[in-house]
């Protein structure tokens, strides 16, 4: 059975902030650093029972692997309930619910006492340390981020597994026009190639991310997660260093969305449905003077 070329991300213990820059941030190459947080409080506490105790009464924005709807803003929830209810859930029964850039420092502040800001050489946002939550089986669309920036994404209870392509890999991604996915119904766990052809093509990386591990996940890259396990993770990130990516964040948060956003509401579902199309026909046209 015909599977996509992945390699497996190079792993380490732990790194110091020199060889951090030149081995990895420097060449933008991703790496899992597994024993960088063993000093946190939040490798000793951090699961899901601790969080119930921090922010269980919190009601907390769910989303699922629905498709994208010309009537639903951009990241706008599926769903909503408190925290102890959402994983209750996590730990009775299978759910697609996921938690989705919940921002720790304005829904649960005590929770900063519980992790630094890693020694990289790199200057973090530090108004954005986000949590991510998701059931046994459920996933996150193949996708990046709006800002393209350099992420650090450390993992906590249960395990989850990771796939990475860098943006020189778009021809073969089905990526949607005006957009930061690609199409929705590629199961990136298990492909159909006959369907799309292209994906034989793409060259990415994968990784198993256990309690503790962090991932570093360069500019831009494409990244799909689906949770082995009930679990969660814990975001940082720092802008984007290239020039470049610079440029196209600030495309995409004040030029790319907006369109978008205004071109939902004048056209409705038929904008969705030409995206996904458009996805498939230019990927396709690539792919024939590859």
């Amino acid at each position: 059975m015909q599977k996509l070329n992945l390699q497996s991300i190079e792993r380490v213990q732990d790194i110091s902030p020199k060889s951090f820059k030149e081995n990895y941030l420097k060449p933008q190459k991703p790496v899992v650093i597994e024993k960088g947080i063993t000093d946190w409080p939040a490798y000793q506490k951090w699961n899901l029972d601790y969080m119930v105790e921090q922010a269980g009464e919190k009601v907390v924005p769910l989303y699922d692997d629905r498709p994208v709807r010309h009537d639903e803003g951009f990241n706008e929830p599926h769903a909503r309930m408190k925290l102890n209810e959402y994983v209750d859930l996590l730990k009775n029964e299978p759910t697609k619910y996921r938690i989705f850039l919940w921002n720790i420092l304005k829904e649960a502040p005590s929770l900063q006492n519980d992790f630094k800001y890693p020694n990289f050489g790199i200057r973090f946002l530090k108004t954005l340390p986000m949590l991510f939550f998701g059931g046994k089986d459920s996933y996150t669309f193949m996708h990046y981020d709006i800002d393209l920036a350099n992420i650090f994404h450390f993992h906590f209870h249960g395990e989850k597994e990771v796939i990475l392509f860098d943006q020189k890999q778009n021809d073969y991604l089905y990526k949607i026009p005006h957009s930061l996915i690609v199409r929705e119904d590629i199961d990136f766990s298990n492909p159909d190639f006959e369907k799309w052809p292209a994906l034989a093509k793409a060259r990415g990386f994968k990784a198993s991310l256990k309690h503790g591990e962090m991932l570093y996940m360069p500019e831009g890259y494409w990244h799909y997660m689906r949770y082995v396990t009930p679990g969660f993770s814990m975001s940082l990130r720092s802008i984007p260093r290239k020039p470049k990516n610079l440029a196209k964040a600030i495309y995409n948060i004040f030029i790319m969305r907006n369109y978008d956003n205004f071109m939902r509401k004048w056209k409705g579902q038929d904008w969705i449905n030409y995206k996904n199309r458009e996805a498939k026909k230019r990927t396709e046209l690539k792919l024939k003077t590859t």
